[in-house]
């Protein structure tokens, strides 16, 4: 029962890391019906750059993951404008060949910036704590505690705030949204900037908990679509629950 209970708890530490990765495809897809397979690689850029912004300044894992999330965001924010927007009309074979595009010039982007080794983000959560047989890293239950906050807070910004409310009718039928006046193209800004933070957060906390390095940007993409296919494709609650 103790290693069930043990591996039960590894599979919510990974999993919960799955789960930002996913609930951004979600957000994306769901919204804009946009398959984002370059989703995985921009947040290992967001891993690489905690990593530098921890390892050149000095900077706790935090402190580097919130000065790393903003930058993510306009990179998502850019995409959105310059690749997915001029073909959001067009066939949806169009976004898709783009999606692959993109991957491949992120992957040679990271490793051409932060090169082939492995790198990993070091932080002060060392030690493990013994409940009854049952080995609880802390950095684990950091990791746990960080992706719930974020899925909180993303989930208030959906539900609470007038900008929420926007992505939701869009999302329930972009032209009756237009006609009630939502600016369709400032909600598909907000949808690829909240999505490409969920990624970088991501990111940070594989680098801390796991190692970063070439190529797991694009398995990082299948593990968070398998989750969002798993959950219901555009279903927030179910990305999370899969």
């Amino acid at each position: 029962m103790n290693e069930i209970l043990q591996q039960i708890f590894n599979g919510l530490a990974i999993g919960s890391v799955y789960t930002l990765v996913a609930l951004g495809l979600t957000v994306v897809f769901g919204i804009l019906g946009i398959a984002h397979f370059a989703h995985g690689s921009l947040a290992m850029f967001g891993g690489y750059l905690t990593f530098v912004f921890s390892t050149t300044m000095g900077l706790s894992l935090f402190v580097s993951m919130a000065l790393a999330m903003p930058v993510g965001a306009v990179m998502g924010m850019l995409i959105e404008r310059f690749a997915y927007r001029p073909v959001r009309d067009a066939p949806h074979i169009n976004a898709f060949i783009i999606a692959l595009g993109l991957t491949m010039m992120l992957e040679g982007g990271n490793l051409l910036l932060f090169g082939a080794d492995q790198v990993i983000i070091q932080t002060p959560y060392q030690q493990v704590f013994d409940f009854g047989g049952i080995f609880v890293a802390q950095l684990r239950m950091v990791v746990i505690v960080t992706s719930v906050t974020l899925v909180a807070v993303v989930t208030l910004l959906l539900l609470k705030t007038k900008t929420g409310k926007s992505v939701r009718a869009v999302a329930q039928n972009r032209h009756a949204a237009v006609l009630m006046g939502v600016n369709v193209n400032f909600v598909s800004s907000v949808v690829f900037a909240i999505s490409s933070a969920l990624g970088v957060a991501a990111g940070a906390l594989i680098g801390a908990l796991l190692a970063l390095a070439p190529g797991v940007g694009e398995s990082f993409a299948v593990k968070g679509f398998a989750v969002l296919i798993l959950g219901g494709l555009g279903s927030l609650p179910g990305a999370i629950l899969g």
